[in-house]
């Protein structure tokens, strides 16, 4: 077996001296330590800043052009990525393609521990390829360590693949980060429970995925103003949302609000278009077509002829 002791001198593995005693200390105690800790998340991501939005530059680049943002990861890390891509589809209206995940152990592992897939280089390049990773792509490695074997398999493949690629790690100087162009390290330091980096970790992580996707999708225009005007009409409190957001736009009474959803199929971008240019539905899906779903261009533009 290799020797892998430098594994524990990585600051996630560390043990955390406030910490001590954990085993001993009342419910609030524990409480208490734990809400320090995590206040030190957000200093950590500020000092990642800069990489962070290069990345964002990145995701909104590749789904312009038509390709998709890819994530990869496993355990914790993976399954953050799943949920962020997952999000995507009912917050943007975009397809479940246009951001993916990659999980060691399949989608059994969203559940379930499997573990034991990180370690395995030939996993991670089999689990990438079979999504074809392209030069149109953004392929993201998620690891709190820096040092999953599946993981930088995955993204060293897609990177020969001529993909974009990036990272989320919560060490410094890691395998991963190296392996890809545009890395993002949040060193979070030593988690209460040493080595448990579903804590401070994972909320660094999945704080620096909600940023990458609604940071590209709104540098894309999914998003008016602070609206999320491309959000999916799928429950009764999702199209209270939709009535809400082309009355606060628009200023339209509730009545003319219902009748533009109604009319745009229940489609808030083109209903919004609609209401606020006095236009048909026809007239506002081509607006939307012709900005490439920008909705404030959309809006904005000189007008389109049918």
């Amino acid at each position: 077996m290799p020797d892998l002791s430098h594994i524990l001198k990585l600051a996630t593995e560390s043990r955390n001296q406030s910490a001590h005693d954990l085993d001993t200390k009342s419910a609030l105690e524990i409480a208490t330590l734990m809400n320090a800790e995590d206040t030190k998340v957000a200093t950590a991501i500020q000092k990642a800043l800069p990489h962070i939005a290069r990345v964002i530059d990145a995701a909104a680049a590749a789904i312009s052009s038509g390709g998709r943002v890819i994530y990869v990861g496993a355990g914790t890390s993976g399954r953050l990525g799943a949920l962020d891509a997952s999000e995507c589809p009912p917050t943007f209206g975009v397809s479940y393609d246009t951001v993916q995940y990659v999980m060691a152990g399949g989608a059994a592992a969203l559940g379930a521990a499997a573990e034991a897939n990180e370690d395995s280089r030939e996993l991670g390049e089999r689990d990438i390829a079979a999504r074809n990773p392209g030069a149109k792509d953004l392929v993201v490695g998620i690891a709190a360590s820096g040092r999953t074997p599946y993981t930088i398999a995955a993204l060293e493949f897609a990177r020969r693949a001529g993909s974009k690629t990036a990272c989320v790690v919560c060490n410094t100087g890691s395998a991963l980060a190296d392996a890809v162009e545009l890395p993002i390290e949040v060193e979070v330091g030593a988690e209460v429970v040493s080595g448990s980096t579903r804590l401070k970790a994972g909320t660094a992580q999945k704080l620096v995925l909600n940023m990458i996707t609604t940071g590209a999708f709104t540098r894309l225009g999914y998003i008016y103003d602070n609206l999320m005007v491309n959000v999916k009409l799928s429950n009764e409190k999702l199209v209270e949302r939709g009535i809400g957001i082309l009355q606060q736009i628009t200023a339209a009474d509730r009545t003319s609000a219902e009748r533009a959803l109604r009319d745009a199929e229940n489609h808030v971008p083109t209903a919004l278009i609609m209401l606020s240019r006095g236009v048909s539905a026809q007239q506002a899906r081509l607006r939307l077509s012709a900005s490439n779903g920008n909705v404030r261009r959309a809006m904005h533009a000189a007008s389109i002829e049918s």
